[in-house]
This record gives structure tokens, sequence and C-alpha cells, in this order.
């Protein structure tokens, strides 16, 4: 009877795992994806959070729903992925390959004028062309001013954590944050407020 029930727990369990991949799988995809930037990896960090989220059952006590739960576990699998990134190579290394040098003159000054962007960003942020043109934008910030610009503005850590898993200091962080910034203000200048819409 016991070997019965063990069994049928089991059973439960895989079934779960099965409903959440078909449930929620193309969504903690597309959230891995646009955090990543990596087709591969995002596949990788998702089956990561689901066999962790199986194994880790009996701890869900339904405080919040099973998706939210789910893109917790995720977020801490990105956050793990990207410690490990920047412990396997030195972030600050890169810095002298600044996308954005070419904004500036040797005295500091902007080159051209800054455009003022007019529209509603609300409405923006709900036009699915304007979210793969930023999509699009981000992946093509260089590696290391990706992952730093995802866990601020797309994870929302805080600069204590961010710093900590990156190895940087407060004041890299915003000379990073500064310079994907700029770099996205001019992708998406060029993409699309420039009228070229994908």
């Amino acid at each position: 009877m016991a070997n019965n029930e063990k069994k049928g727990r089991k059973a439960k369990r895989k079934q779960d795992a099965e409903e959440w991949l078909v449930q929620y799988g193309d969504y903690l995809y597309r959230y891995a994806l646009f955090r990543l930037g990596n087709d591969e990896i995002a596949r990788d960090i998702v089956q990561e959070t689901l066999i962790a989220a199986w194994k880790a059952k009996k701890q869900f006590r339904g405080d919040s729903s099973v998706r939210t739960w789910l893109v917790g576990i995720l977020k801490h699998k990105i956050t793990d992925h990207v410690r490990k990134q920047i412990r396997e190579r030195n972030l600050m290394n890169h810095l002298e390959s600044d996308p954005t040098s070419d904004f500036f003159d040797s005295n500091g000054q902007w080159l051209q004028p800054i455009q003022e962007w007019e529209g509603n960003p609300e409405r923006l942020y709900n036009d699915q062309q304007f979210l793969k043109a930023l999509h699009s934008c981000v992946a093509k910030l260089p590696e290391h001013h990706r992952l730093v610009f995802s866990l601020r503005e797309l994870n929302g850590e805080d600069t204590d954590h961010i710093c900590k898993t990156c190895g940087i200091t407060p004041t890299n962080l915003h000379v990073i944050m500064h310079r994907a910034r700029l770099a996205l203000r001019r992708c998406l200048e060029t993409s699309w407020f420039g009228g070229i819409k994908e």
C-alpha cells in the first residue's frame, strides 16, 4: 500500500512538471531570452528552473501563483548564470571598448545634439513592434553591458546586489548603466524613432 502511495506521489510530481512546461514554458523562455540574449542559454536556464522547481515542489506553500514561484526560481538561476560568467572573465577588461565613445568629441561634448523623443511611453511599452526593436537593441549591447543592464532594469536588482554579483563598484555600475543607456538610445533612434520599424 505504501509503495502504491509513493508511486502515486511520484507520478503526480511528474505530471506537475509536465503541466508547468506546457502552461509556463513559453513565458519563462521569453523572460530568460530577453534578459540573457542567447537562445541556447535561455533554454538551458528554463530547463534548470523546471528541474529545481520539481525538486522543491514540497516546499511550495501556495502563497503565490505557480507562475510567480517559477519566475522567482528563474531569476535566481539567471543571477547564478551571470555570476558564473563574470567569475570566468574579468568584466572590467572590456570597458576600454566603450561602444558610446563616438557620441562625444575629445572634450566630452556631444557630437550631435540630443533629439527629443515624442510619443507616449506607456503606449510604446504596449506596442509589440517597439518591444521587438527594444529587445533587438538590448541584444546588441556588449555582453557585460547587457548583463548589468538586465540585472538593473529588467530584473529590478538593487545596486548592492548587482555590485556583489558582478564584482564591480557602485561607480563602475553607474558608468556601465550610463553607457548602456546611451547605446540603447542610439540604437532606438536608428531602428525605431528614425522611422525604420522592422
